[in-house]
């Protein structure tokens, strides 16, 4: 039956829905690949100390690209993948809009104008680095390092609550991974394989 016969019947026919990200969906997304590169270069500019902080807010609370849950699961995807985590998920957002040319569009917005910054920085290091004003702000940069870090884990840890694993569980996770890696300075694999595995389990149980 065509929709205008269906319409005579009086049974309008619904739209089909749209995609999640497609155009109708009304979620914010990147416009273009241009939009893409220059979004990653200004994220690699702000990213002194580490990124994550960085890429977390300006993705999830300014721009909106993706939600809370959704930035905590390819962040977790981008951990587990060799080779750089903030890279990993750059690339990753990139082709979630636009394929393979989205991730090396991002990943040449991530690394080519703060790769210029570095060989800069390089060679003023090597000039001044024993200078101890240059000695105490590289210091004092490592502790906002982690205070940005730790800042980035608060505001993730919401969406814990609506995590497929329980509260409780996700809370024994997180204080196992932080002593082993603080405390019994365990190798990255031997922390991922057997409390990522739990973890995966859990929430495959839960999901079942």
């Amino acid at each position: 039956m065509s929709r205008d016969e269906a319409s005579a019947g009086g049974k309008a026919l619904p739209p089909a829905p749209a995609p999640a990200d497609g155009p109708g969906s009304g979620r914010p997304r990147p416009a273009s690949l241009a939009d893409l590169f220059f979004s990653f270069t200004i994220l690699a500019l702000q990213g002194f100390g580490g990124v994550l902080a960085v890429i977390q807010r300006e993705l999830v609370e300014r721009k909106r690209w993706m939600t809370n849950e959704e930035f905590i699961e390819d962040w977790a995807v981008a951990q587990i993948m060799p080779g750089p985590n903030a890279v990993n998920l750059c690339m990753m957002i990139g082709a979630r809009y636009f394929g393979l040319a989205g991730a090396l569009t991002a990943l040449a917005g991530m690394l080519a104008l703060p790769l210029v910054l570095i060989l800069v920085l390089a060679v003023l290091h090597a000039r001044y680095a024993s200078h101890p004003a240059v000695a105490g702000a590289l210091r004092g940069m490592a502790a906002v390092s982690a205070g940005l870090i730790a800042a980035t884990g608060l505001r993730m840890a919401p969406a814990l609550k609506r995590n497929p694993v329980s509260l409780p569980w996700c809370a024994a996770i997180v204080a196992g991974v932080f002593a082993l890696l603080a405390w019994v300075r365990a190798p990255l694999a031997l922390v991922l394989l057997p409390l990522g595995g739990l973890g995966c389990l859990l929430a495959w149980r839960r999901l079942r």
